[in-house]
C-alpha cells in the first residue's frame, strides 16, 4: 500500500487531461498535453540528478569520445540533465525537446548552473526543418523514444536522425525493458533513470499497444504518462531498416546484461561493406 496521501484539490484541477478513457489514449502528439507545468516541476525530484549522475557515471561520455563526437544534439532534453552534463564536459550541445515546459526548465537549470543552453522546440517528425546543420552524434535519452505511438512516426523520427548527423555520426538511444514488463514480471517503474527517493513509480496498465505509467510524489500529487512499449530487437530492426549500419546495445551501461531496467542501443550511420543487414 502506497504511503503517500492523496492528491490535493489543487493539484486535481491541474491534473492531466486524458478524459473518460486514459487507456484509450494511444496518440503520438499528446505528451505535450501530459508534460504540464506542474509535472514538469517535479521532473527532476524523480531524475534526481546527483543519483542519476552517480549511477550511470561517465558511460555516456565514453561512448561519445570513443566514436569521436564533438558537437551533439540532444533531441530528448527533458529538464536537462544530459545536455548540461555534455556542456560540461566541453560537447558543442543543441538542446531539442517537444515540450515547451521541458526546454523552459532546461534553461533554467542549466543557468542555474551558470551554463547557457541554446534550446529548440522541434517535433522529430520533422527535426530537420528547425534543426540546421549536421551533427557527430544524436542523443534520445530517458525513455523518450516511446512517446511515439504509430510506427509510421518511428520510423521518420529515426530517419531525421540519421538525417542530421555526420556520414560517420552516432545515435545513442535508450528505453525500458518492456520486453520484461509485457510478459508479466516487472511491477516497478523505478530504475537507475530514476533515482528519486519521494516518488512511486509503476505501471498501471500493459499491454501490446500502451504502457500507463503512474508517478505518485510525496506531496500527495499524481501524474501519468501513455507509452509505447519498445520490444529491444523491434528497435534495433527499425534501426537497421532505416539505414543504420552496426548497432551495439547495452543492458543497464553493461554488455550482455540480459535482463536490464534499461537498455541503449548505439547505431553507426557509417556505411560498412562488411555489415550483414539481415542481422537483427
Amino acid at each position: 500500500m502506497s504511503s503517500f496521501t492523496n492528491p490535493s484539490p489543487v493539484e486535481q484541477r491541474d491534473a492531466q487531461k486524458f478524459g473518460d478513457s486514459p487507456e484509450r489514449v494511444r496518440e503520438t502528439d499528446h505528451y505535450e498535453q501530459e508534460y504540464i507545468e506542474q509535472f514538469v516541476d517535479r521532473w527532476d525530484r524523480l531524475i534526481d540528478w546527483e543519483a542519476r549522475e552517480k549511477a550511470e557515471g561517465d558511460f555516456f561520455i565514453k561512448l561519445l569520445h570513443q566514436h569521436g563526437a564533438k558537437s551533439v544534439l540532444d533531441v530528448a532534453t527533458g529538464t536537462g540533465f544530459h545536455s548540461v552534463r555534455l556542456l560540461r564536459e566541453g560537447f558543442d550541445v543543441v538542446s531539442v525537446d517537444g515540450s515547451p515546459n521541458m526546454l523552459a526548465r532546461a534553461f533554467k537549470n542549466a543557468r542555474e548552473r551558470d551554463l547557457l543552453m541554446r534550446t529548440v522546440h522541434a517535433d522529430w517528425r520533422f527535426l530537420n526543418r528547425d534543426v540546421h546543420g549536421e551533427f557527430d552524434a544524436v542523443i534520445c535519452l530517458g525513455n523518450s523514444f516511446t512517446h511515439l505511438f504509430r510506427e509510421q512516426d518511428r520510423r521518420k523520427a529515426l530517419a531525421e536522425y540519421y538525417a542530421v548527423l555526420k556520414h560517420n555520426g552516432v545515435l545513442i538511444l535508450d528505453h525500458r525493458n518492456y520486453d520484461r514488463l509485457l510478459e508479466g514480471n516487472s511491477k516497478s517503474g523505478k530504475s537507475n533513470v530514476y533515482c528519486g527517493k519521494d516518488v512511486e513509480v509503476g505501471p498501471e496498465h500493459v499491454d501490446d499497444g500502451l504502457a500507463r505509467f503512474r508517478y505518485a510524489f510525496s506531496d500527495g500529487s499524481t501524474y501519468h504518462l501513455n507509452m509505447f512499449p519498445l520490444r529491444h530487437g523491434y528497435v534495433r530492426r527499425l534501426m537497421r531498416e532505416v539505414g543504420f549500419q552496426r548497432i551495439n546495445t547495452f543492458g543497464d551501461y553493461q554488455q550482455g546484461h540480459d535482463d536490464p531496467d534499461f537498455y541503449v542501443h548505439v547505431a553507426e550511420k557509417e556505411y560498412r561493406f562488411d555489415t550483414d543487414m539481415t542481422e537483427i
